[in-house]
């Protein structure tokens, strides 16, 4: 198989990934980011205290695929790691997911397991048999009284919109539990890396075959000076916003460096709506095994993206499904270039199914390129259903 040049647009995790399989079949990859640090989202970095920042907010990592945390450990050292949220409402800190210690402590009971299922079954709203927004979602899920104190208020700060206007899905991943288990993730593996997530991006870009070019934009007129294209940015942004710009949530982020400790956990959500902030997270907890006298924490705000902002959540609602429509039909027309990852297929994804997926990518072009057939534009389906 005759060695290829690709150019890998996005230095986060997929375009990592992507590359440094393509450089170890023996092809070129040339990454390029606009940022001037790689890992994306998940970048990390020394605050002046000594701790270690989650520059775009927490990240968690966390799978049940035994390859995917084969591969990321290749790379660097993991630290177990269990996430631990609590969740303001009113002047009380209640542990989240909801469990058992949640349902007692909010009610003023002391059900055993048994008895809060079948009180918190009197409380869900039965009637509800076919859920189509998140209040749906929630209050078929825990009535009516959760649902307002932990869901309603902090849903409408995150997503800027009324929850009958969110689709159920979003709640649909959050667990409730009849124990007294506290850790967010069930995943049975978990953690994050000793010293961040930078040094490993770094790592699996370190490669013969492998260049990066940062504070570099790629612009679709180079495409023709490489066999392919793997394109890990916005899809809107690389047919220039022809159909308008697809909708994200953004964070603003107010940092503040106090000495001890602020809160005694890594994540208190706000669930009251007149609390103009969504979450305070405090970034030494990120790494329980480093000592530091002072601590930083990060207060954060929800809003929508503007155009020179990062993008973080899509809001995949009517409107920006209609144009993703548009945006997948024209990028299905394209030959020589591939879209993956969070921002190539505007979804959400978290870290260990972006790596997944860019392992399962990886694999595919080369199988193509085996079979000297062209390498298809998606390997899964922003519309929906897989195409690996």
């Amino acid at each position: 198989m005759l060695a290829r040049s690709f150019a890998i647009v996005g230095a986060g995790f997929s375009g990592a990934v992507v590359a440094r399989q393509l450089a170890e079949a023996g092809h070129t990859a040339t990454v390029f980011d606009t940022r001037d640090h790689v890992a994306g989202n998940c970048h990390t970095e020394r605050h002046k205290t000594g701790v270690m920042v989650h520059t775009y907010g927490p990240h968690i990592f966390h799978t049940q695929h035994e390859h995917v945390w084969e591969f990321i450990t290749r790379f660097g050292s993991m630290m177990p790691y269990r996430h631990r949220v609590r969740a303001m409402v009113g002047d009380k800190a209640f542990q989240m997911p909801m469990n058992l210690t949640l349902i007692n402590e909010f009610f003023g009971t002391n059900f055993s397991p048994a008895e809060a299922e079948a009180f918190i079954a009197t409380k869900a709203d039965s009637t509800i048999t076919n859920p189509a927004s998140f209040e749906d979602q929630g209050l078929r899920f825990v009535g009516r009284e959760l649902y307002d104190a932990f869901f309603a208020g902090y849903t409408k700060k995150q997503w800027g919109v009324d929850p009958t206007e969110l689709p159920a899905s979003i709640l649909a991943r959050l667990p409730l539990r009849f124990t007294a288990d506290d850790s967010y993730f069930n995943h049975p593996h978990q953690g994050i890396p000793e010293h961040g997530y930078t040094p490993i991006v770094q790592a699996i870009l370190d490669h013969e075959n492998i260049s990066v070019h940062l504070s570099t934009r790629f612009e679709r007129e180079q495409a023709s000076e490489y066999d392919h294209v793997v394109w890990t940015g916005p899809i809107d942004a690389y047919f220039g916003f022809e159909f308008g710009r697809l909708a994200y949530r953004t964070l603003d982020f107010e940092q503040h460096v106090s000495d001890g400790d602020f809160q005694g956990c890594p994540v208190l959500n706000y669930c009251d709506e007149q609390v103009p902030f969504t979450r305070i997270t405090e970034h030494k907890h990120f790494a329980p095994w480093e000592n530091h006298d002072q601590t930083v924490t990060y207060t954060e705000y929800s809003r929508l993206c503007g155009d020179n902002d990062t993008p973080y959540y899509p809001i995949r609602l009517v409107k920006e499904t209609d144009q993703l429509v548009n945006y997948v039909h024209q990028a299905r027309a394209q030959k020589g270039v591939t879209f993956l990852g969070r921002l190539g297929t505007y979804r959400y994804l978290d870290m260990d199914v972006t790596i997944h997926e860019a392992l399962a990518a990886a694999t595919a072009m080369l199988k193509a390129l085996e079979s000297n057939q062209d390498i298809p534009q998606f390997f899964t389906d922003p519309l929906g259903g897989a195409k690996h």
